[in-house]
């Protein structure tokens, strides 16, 4: 059989790492699959995939929650536009599954896929659905969800509760993740992968409060572009030990090495905390589409598995009393990190692996499906 693997999705890291993850695992299964990625030229994966050695197809497509007058009716008019393109690209890759990961990129394919009679697979990674996947929800085979408070949004006969899909090297053991001794106890601030302006300008605050344990400590802050030099330059006026990056790549290494996690709420964030067993500091993004960082950080706030402030009552104050009561309770953080630790789904891109390859058996026999010249099936997962 002819091994092709189409992932579409991106525009953040919330969406492309799942993708990223899976992508990487089908790989690890069968090292012959040609895997390609779907996104576009404004989104994070035209910066990311290059260095993780994937090739990036490009279609026009854009959001339309929260758009109004001319930008709205651009964003419309691109619909159309990322179909046809789609469809274009299905007839001449000739795949055999599309897994679809939400947002405004995996739209236009996987209706795409529909149209072809394509099998589908789609995966929702927050606790309440994106508009995209509510609607592809209707149309798709298979359903897979983080959260199993987004199980009542989709037809309980094809949906699964699999966890989000996170990278082989984020699912090792409690142990195998535990930080290095260090004379300095280590946080990682992380604002997405855009940074956040808000947590930026918290830490900076929080520092001048922390000024009698900046010996003791050691930040790796990922900014964002616009607010890097300026948060260098306080860490290096304050004499702080500290790692300040746009933006982190060696990810894995950093959570393995952090004690604290300062960051975003976002569901492939929440995925990886829980997966390694970290204590954090969630402060949700107040403007996500139906404010669902707020709903899934409270998931693990109910659960005593972390810790959140809202965005709009973050302070240098709250942010240097959460580290400082981190460094100062050890019992109370190894309990947070227990509680965190219990809720990770370390088997979830094993488990979005196995439904693909399923999905993949069913399509020789799939009404209008398309083939390879050979009659030979290929793989498509977004």
């Amino acid at each position: 059989m002819q091994k092709r693997v189409v992932i579409a999705g991106g525009g953040t890291g919330g969406h492309l790492y799942p993708g990223i993850a899976l992508a990487t695992a089908l790989k690890k299964h069968d090292k012959e699959m040609d895997i390609t990625f779907v996104g576009t030229k404004q989104g994070i994966e035209s910066k990311v995939l290059p260095r993780e050695n994937f090739p990036l197809k490009t279609i026009d497509s854009a959001g339309l929650i929260g758009k109004k007058g001319f930008k709205r009716l651009f964003s419309l008019i691109k619909i159309p536009v990322g179909i046809f393109q789609s469809l274009a690209f299905l007839f001449q890759y000739k795949p055999g599954l599309v897994v679809g990961v939400g947002g405004y990129v995996s739209g236009p394919l996987v209706f795409s896929a529909w149209i072809l009679r394509i099998p589908i697979l789609i995966h929702e990674q927050n606790s309440i659905p994106g508009t995209t996947n509510k609607l592809l929800g209707k149309i798709a085979d298979k359903i897979a969800v983080s959260f199993k408070e987004s199980l009542k949004y989709f037809p309980a006969d094809k949906t699964l509760e699999t966890g989000n899909l996170i990278r082989e090297e984020l699912s090792d053991s409690k142990e195998e993740t535990t930080p290095t001794s260090s004379d300095k106890f280590n946080v990682l601030v992380l604002g997405g992968s855009q940074g956040a302006h808000s947590i930026n300008a918290g830490m900076v605050e929080a520092i001048d409060v922390l000024a009698e344990k900046k010996n003791h400590l050691h930040i790796t802050h990922q900014t964002g572009e616009s607010d890097h030099d300026r948060v260098k330059n306080h860490y290096a006026q304050k004499g702080i030990s500290a790692d300040v990056r746009p933006f982190i790549h060696d990810m894995a290494e950093q959570y393995r090495k952090s004690e604290l996690i300062i960051c975003r709420a976002g569901a492939t964030t929440l995925a990886e905390i829980t997966a390694l067993g970290k204590m954090a500091v969630l402060i949700p993004y107040p403007h996500a589409t139906h404010n669902h960082q707020e709903h899934n950080a409270r998931i693990l706030e109910s659960a005593r598995a972390a810790l959140m402030i809202l965005d709009k009552d973050v302070s240098g104050e709250r942010l240097a009393k959460a580290i400082t009561d981190a460094m100062e309770r050890p019992e109370e953080k190894r309990h947070l990190e227990k509680n965190c630790y219990a809720l990770g789904k370390r088997d979830a891109t094993k488990k979005a692996l196995q439904l693909c390859l399923e999905l993949l058996g069913q399509s020789p026999g799939r009404p209008g499906g398309i083939e390879n010249q050979d009659g030979k099936n290929a793989l498509l997962c977004f």
